[in-house]
């Protein structure tokens, strides 16, 4: 059952992709209003994530100095994985190639890079227990929707069709499928995965919502929309909550 729950969530993840992209198939973008309160609703239910679930789980096993390595290495490497998306863009861009066109293939293999990494820890919090995984599968879903729309968006600007363009940023999203099969594989051979992939997807979660969501937030700093930021930063973390309190029994 674990399996088919690792797999089915990362399904839904992928699918959610194409979900994302039908506003600009239809010619209309998504409103700002909508996309700051997806944003901030994955502030909520990241940051809820990692201290209400992943960092309750890891202390079972106690926290030790390699635990606080693990945690470190889920932050640094997702901040190396865009330093180096960053690097390749603006070396692109220096080249004076006048067409957005080459922002596509780095785009691609940066954001499968990063949707490989969220299918194994959607493996390795469902090997840990159920809950566990339902919690991840809702932080990595949320996080990821307004994520693909901009990078749908990058795919038009670089030249691809829309049908082309929603066909690779699938592919690229179904990197998760094949990143829970790894996961789930590692997690059957090398004994203590969890140990290492629990803290790990804590720094990864810890990194996007610090890195990516909270500074997209600060741009809009009129006291209406603190107050709308912090109201769906609230629902997110009551959404995990109720997952926590009533979500199924741990299973190991």
């Amino acid at each position: 059952m674990v399996i088919l729950y690792a797999i089915l969530s990362v399904i839904i993840i992928s699918l959610a992709s194409v979900l994302a992209a039908i506003p600009l198939l239809i010619k209309k973008k998504p409103s700002e209003k909508l996309l700051l309160f997806l944003l901030s609703l994955s502030v909520g239910v990241i940051m809820s994530t990692v201290f209400f679930i992943l960092m309750p789980e890891i202390s079972e096993h106690h926290y030790t100095l390699e635990v606080g390595f693990y945690i470190l290495l889920g932050f640094f490497l997702m901040f190396i994985l865009e330093k180096l998306i960053h690097w390749h863009h603006s070396k692109q861009h220096a080249c004076g190639h006048g067409h957005g066109y080459s922002l596509a293939p780095i785009n691609l293999i940066g954001d499968g890079v990063h949707n490989f990494i969220d299918g194994m820890v959607v493996a390795g919090a469902y090997v840990a227990n159920v809950t566990l995984g339902i919690a991840a599968t809702i932080s990595i879903l949320f996080h990821e929707i307004p994520q693909e729309i901009a990078d749908f968006g990058v795919l038009l600007y670089s030249g691809f069709s829309k049908k082309k363009a929603l066909l690779f940023n699938f592919l690229s999203a179904a990197t998760a499928i094949i990143g829970t099969i790894v996961g789930l594989i590692l997690a059957s051979k090398i004994h203590g995965f969890t140990h290492f992939m629990l803290p790990f997807a804590a720094g990864n979660f810890l990194y996007i919502a610090a890195s990516n969501l909270l500074p997209e937030l600060h741009r809009h700093c009129k006291l209406k929309d603190s107050l709308f930021h912090l109201l769906a930063i609230t629902i997110g973390i009551l959404i995990i909550v109720i997952v926590t309190l009533f979500g199924p029994a741990h299973v190991h």
